[in-house]
Protein backbone atom coordinates (compact mmCIF):
# COMPACT_ATOMS: atom_id res chain seq x y z
CA UNK A 1 0.00 0.00 0.00
CA UNK A 2 1.27 3.35 -1.28
CA UNK A 3 1.65 6.70 0.95
CA UNK A 4 -0.94 9.26 1.16
CA UNK A 5 -0.56 12.16 0.34
CA UNK A 6 -2.31 15.32 1.49
CA UNK A 7 -2.55 18.73 0.19
CA UNK A 8 -1.20 21.65 1.61
CA UNK A 9 -3.96 23.37 2.60
CA UNK A 10 -4.94 20.22 4.87
CA UNK A 11 -1.36 19.94 6.18
CA UNK A 12 -1.47 23.62 7.29
CA UNK A 13 -5.21 23.33 8.83
CA UNK A 14 -4.08 20.19 10.67
CA UNK A 15 -1.14 21.64 11.85
CA UNK A 16 -2.47 24.63 12.97
CA UNK A 17 -4.93 23.36 14.89
CA UNK A 18 -1.85 20.77 16.78
CA UNK A 19 -0.55 24.38 17.42
CA UNK A 20 -3.66 26.20 19.22
CA UNK A 21 -3.42 22.63 21.60
CA UNK A 22 -7.32 22.98 21.68
CA UNK A 23 -7.56 19.36 21.04
CA UNK A 24 -5.13 16.70 21.56
CA UNK A 25 -3.21 15.33 19.40
CA UNK A 26 -4.87 11.89 19.03
CA UNK A 27 -8.38 14.10 18.72
CA UNK A 28 -7.34 15.57 15.62
CA UNK A 29 -5.81 12.32 13.99
CA UNK A 30 -9.04 10.93 14.91
CA UNK A 31 -10.91 13.76 13.24
CA UNK A 32 -8.74 13.83 10.25
CA UNK A 33 -7.43 10.46 9.47
CA UNK A 34 -3.96 11.12 9.79
CA UNK A 35 -1.37 9.17 12.25
CA UNK A 36 -0.16 11.38 15.24
CA UNK A 37 3.20 11.42 13.98
CA UNK A 38 2.90 12.70 11.11
CA UNK A 39 0.31 15.42 12.51
CA UNK A 40 3.98 16.05 15.08
CA UNK A 41 6.00 16.75 11.92
CA UNK A 42 3.23 19.02 10.32
CA UNK A 43 3.13 20.67 13.51
CA UNK A 44 7.14 21.21 13.99
CA UNK A 45 7.37 22.01 9.94
CA UNK A 46 4.77 24.82 10.31
CA UNK A 47 5.74 26.30 13.52
CA UNK A 48 10.04 26.09 12.11
CA UNK A 49 8.93 27.63 8.30
CA UNK A 50 6.52 30.39 9.72
CA UNK A 51 8.97 33.51 10.48
CA UNK A 52 10.32 32.15 6.75
CA UNK A 53 6.97 32.83 5.36
CA UNK A 54 6.16 36.52 7.11
CA UNK A 55 9.82 37.21 6.13
CA UNK A 56 9.44 40.65 4.96
CA UNK A 57 9.37 40.76 1.23
CA UNK A 58 11.42 44.27 1.00
CA UNK A 59 14.23 42.43 2.39
CA UNK A 60 14.42 39.99 -0.58
CA UNK A 61 13.73 42.07 -3.12
CA UNK A 62 16.45 44.37 -2.05
CA UNK A 63 18.61 41.08 -1.68
CA UNK A 64 17.83 40.32 -5.25
CA UNK A 65 19.20 43.42 -6.36
CA UNK A 66 22.37 43.60 -4.29
CA UNK A 67 23.29 40.24 -6.16
CA UNK A 68 22.30 41.78 -9.23
CA UNK A 69 24.28 44.62 -8.58
CA UNK A 70 27.48 42.59 -8.03
CA UNK A 71 26.46 40.31 -10.67
CA UNK A 72 26.39 43.70 -13.37
CA UNK A 73 29.52 44.91 -11.50
CA UNK A 74 31.57 41.75 -12.46
CA UNK A 75 30.95 41.29 -15.74
CA UNK A 76 31.67 45.12 -16.10
CA UNK A 77 35.37 44.45 -14.86
CA UNK A 78 35.93 41.64 -16.88
CA UNK A 79 34.54 43.15 -20.05
CA UNK A 80 37.08 46.35 -19.13
CA UNK A 81 39.90 43.43 -18.51
CA UNK A 82 39.03 42.37 -22.04
CA UNK A 83 39.04 46.26 -23.70
CA UNK A 84 42.26 46.86 -21.73
CA UNK A 85 43.87 43.87 -23.15
CA UNK A 86 42.57 44.21 -27.09
CA UNK A 87 43.90 48.15 -26.27
CA UNK A 88 47.48 46.92 -25.60
CA UNK A 89 47.51 44.21 -27.93
CA UNK A 90 45.37 46.21 -31.12
CA UNK A 91 46.93 49.73 -30.51
CA UNK A 92 49.55 49.88 -33.28
CA UNK A 93 46.69 48.72 -35.39
CA UNK A 94 43.85 51.08 -34.05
Amino acid sequence: MGRRKYSGKLKAKVALEAIKEEKTIGEIAGIYGVHPNQISRWKKEAIEKLPIALEDGRKKKMSDLQKKEEDYLKEIGQLTMSVNFLKKKLGPYL
